[in-house]
């Protein structure tokens, strides 16, 4: 029994969550950002967005580069970074890769100068799913802050103070 409910929970899951880890990097000034995604809730977002059937994974289970436009148009649509001076920071897309049940999508994000904060949106699903909260970690230098976004605060004031 507990087996089967293993299997079952494997292809579905209750929960709808998103884990986003933004980490500085000084040498590069650039904020490495790294999505961490359920593959069938993406694909549901993207198949929606796209108005056609989206699977991220080949037969084999590795991810595939096709569909890459697609997620980068994704991503540019629902993660977005404003300085305090009220300027948007570019993000690029740098790929994906699929780990178990989940995709990993890779962003950079570059930052030359001090990072004073801004307002991060982070609604990565939140069309598909009410229930959805999106967890980012920001680490800049020696400062580590935590900020969880849900549909009805899919925007944050981001301050390391």
């Amino acid at each position: 029994m507990l087996l089967i409910s293993l299997t079952a929970s494997h292809s579905r899951h209750e929960f709808h969550a998103s884990v986003t880890k933004m980490e500085y990097n000084a040498k590069e000034q650039v904020f490495e950002i790294s999505i961490r995604i359920f593959t069938d809730d993406f694909e549901k977002a993207l198949s929606a967005a796209s108005n056609s059937k989206v699977n991220l994974n080949d037969a084999s289970g590795r991810a595939t580069d096709k569909n890459d436009p697609l997620i980068e148009q994704y991503v540019q649509a629902h993660f977005r970074f404003l300085t305090p001076q009220k300027q948007t920071k570019p993000v690029k897309y740098v790929g994906h890769e699929v780990e178990a049940d989940a995709n990993w999508l890779y962003l950079e994000m570059p930052f030359a100068e001090p990072f004073r904060g801004g307002m991060l949106k982070q609604d990565v699903l939140m069309e598909a799913f009410d229930d959805q909260v999106n967890m980012v970690n920001i680490k800049y230098q020696a400062q580590k802050k935590t900020f969880v976004f849900r549909k009805n605060q899919p925007v944050h004031n981001i301050s390391l103070e």
